[in-house]
């Protein structure tokens, strides 16, 4: 079954699922910026728009558009940055 969360007052919005390979939530987020912490391994993918992100351990912030992806270690923190209406999709897996 699906269930929708929602983050931010309303500007980041996901609906979870179980995916062929692991748990998903695929969704989309307002303009703003927004920090994220991880209880597992992250793998996100821009399905629409861009988003700019800051990765542990990384100073600069890099740009990620339509058909990238980006992975994250669990247990940690990053920032993203958008600035247009962006969708995504996101993976989680056990890091072993």
């Amino acid at each position: 079954m699906f269930k929708s969360n929602t983050y931010f007052d309303d500007k980041v919005v996901s609906i979870a699922f179980q995916g062929d390979d692991a748990p998903a939530t695929v969704g989309v987020m307002a303009p703003g910026e927004y920090e994220f912490g991880t209880t597992q391994k992250e793998i996100m993918q821009v399905i629409s728009g861009a988003m700019t992100i800051r990765l542990p351990g990384e100073d600069a912030w890099r740009s990620v558009g339509p058909g990238e992806r980006f992975e994250v270690a669990a247990n940690r923190k990053f920032g993203v940055r958008i600035e247009k209406d962006t969708a995504y999709l996101c993976l989680y897996f056990d890091e072993a």
